[in-house]
């Protein structure tokens, strides 16, 4: 079992920046790939980006390609999500989630993932 907590989200402003953390607790977290989805108002989550165990690889949404960087620190059992340049359509609740296993091709398929945080709310104000 992994239990993962999200923080971090908040009210900004067009341009703006913020930082989501997501902390881990439970099973080796460096065993888990991570990733962060979101799920807008009346729209299906989606996903956002996703790191390997190690952090090698990284993959990105096109729609945030440029302005959003995924990290993680396996000694604070931690991930990141550095997001830059924020525009409305950022709007959303942010889910991190976990899959243990090798660098896989169905990376952003949210049924991929086995375990998931409880989301935390960004809000880009025009």
């Amino acid at each position: 079992q992994v239990q993962l907590v999200e923080s971090g989200g908040g009210l900004v402003q067009v341009g703006g920046s913020l930082r989501l953390s997501c902390a881990a607790s439970g099973q080796t977290f460096s065993s888990y790939n991570m990733g962060w989805f979101r799920q807008a108002p009346g729209k299906e989550r989606e996903f956002v980006a996703v790191i390997s165990r190690n952090g090698a690889y990284t993959r990105y949404a096109d729609s945030v390609k440029g302005g959003f960087t995924i990290s993680r620190d396996d000694a604070k059992n931690t991930v990141y999500l550095q997001m830059n340049s924020l525009k409305p359509e950022d709007t959303a609740v942010y889910y991190c989630a976990a899959k243990s296993g090798s660098w896989w091709y169905k990376r952003e398929d949210i049924n991929e993932y086995e375990y998931w945080g409880q989301g935390t709310q960004v809000t880009v104000s025009s």
